[in-house]
């Protein structure tokens, strides 16, 4: 097995969004390269209702596909195709805008005010940028949960896991989207494809990715003292970690554990023009998207 080695380590910034949602952003906006075929992935997490409560109003979308994922409060949304719905603790949302949608998320606490999710953007391919939109809404219940003899949990959102294949399907990234948690001072390997991107966001606890090219007590002396530095110098919460090649991931988790999303994909290597909420290939596609908004007819 070859082991993916740590290609770039930042933390989520704090970010406003919608009509003045505080939560933290770990990539979006930037170079569309760095994690293809995913665009943007945002971590809205308060303890405040009046940090969150004004929620994303009405909004457009083409030519990608949003993830929501909730772990604590309700997001109530509702879109341009007559869709509505509420999202509770531990459910997913897969929205396929496609050749356009307007929708909404409003987000509520739980009995504590507490509001906590993830959305992910993932980009689609020139072939499918106008392609019907749909939404694929997804009980908690529904997701499976793998749990390990070393008390290691994985729920298995989307794609193929240790055998359990995950309620989302029908992407076009192919992904494969895993809630993980692996207990204190464990080390744990996690299979990759070796032709997929692949970043991991830690959102509890801490721990350490290894970033050596070779196997665990294959190291020469300098090597090791080199690596037991880096195990001392845990990641924590709100941690992207984005992987470079290599067929498995390989944690060890600190002395809380540690509970981290593992995100991977096949990348799709086509232009992108992308304007806030419109991810396109061409400038003109992307300037025909915006007049067709002005006039009205971008919903179709």
């Amino acid at each position: 097995m070859s082991i993916r080695p740590v290609k770039q380590l930042s933390s989520a910034q704090p970010t406003l969004e919608g009509a003045g949602v505080h939560l933290h952003r770990a990539f979006g906006f930037g170079d569309p390269d760095l994690a293809d075929p995913f665009l943007l992935f945002d971590d809205f997490r308060n303890e405040r209702p009046q940090d969150y409560k004004a929620g994303f109003p009405w909004h457009p979308h083409r030519g990608i596909e949003t993830i929501t994922y909730v772990l604590a409060g309700t997001v109530d949304h509702g879109d341009s195709l007559g869709n509505a719905g509420s999202l509770g603790a531990g459910d997913v949302q897969w929205m396929t805008a496609g050749r356009g949608i307007l929708h909404q998320e409003m987000p509520k606490g739980d009995e504590k005010g507490r509001m906590h999710g993830f959305q992910l953007w993932a980009n689609l391919p020139s072939s499918l940028k106008m392609t019907e939109p749909r939404y694929q809404d997804v009980k908690g219940a529904d997701i499976p949960v793998i749990v390990d003899d070393d008390g290691t949990s994985v729920r298995v959102v989307c794609g193929e896991f240790w055998g359990k294949r995950g309620p989302v399907d029908g992407i076009a990234a192919e992904p494969q989207y895993l809630d993980i948690f692996v207990p204190a001072g464990k080390r744990k390997a996690f299979p990759v494809d070796t032709y997929r991107k692949a970043f991991a966001y830690i959102f509890d606890g801490s721990g350490t990715f290894r970033d050596a090219s070779k196997p665990f007590g294959v190291l020469t002396e300098k090597e090791f003292e080199g690596e037991e530095l880096n195990i001392r110098d845990e990641s924590g919460n709100r941690t992207l970690v984005v992987f470079d090649t290599g067929d498995e991931v390989v944690v060890q988790a600190g002395e809380q554990g540690i509970r981290f999303l593992l995100v991977s994909g096949a990348p799709i290597r086509e232009p992108v023009a992308w304007h806030g909420p419109i991810v396109m290939n061409t400038r003109e596609e992307l300037a025909q998207a915006f007049n067709e908004l002005r006039a009205g007819t971008f919903i179709r």
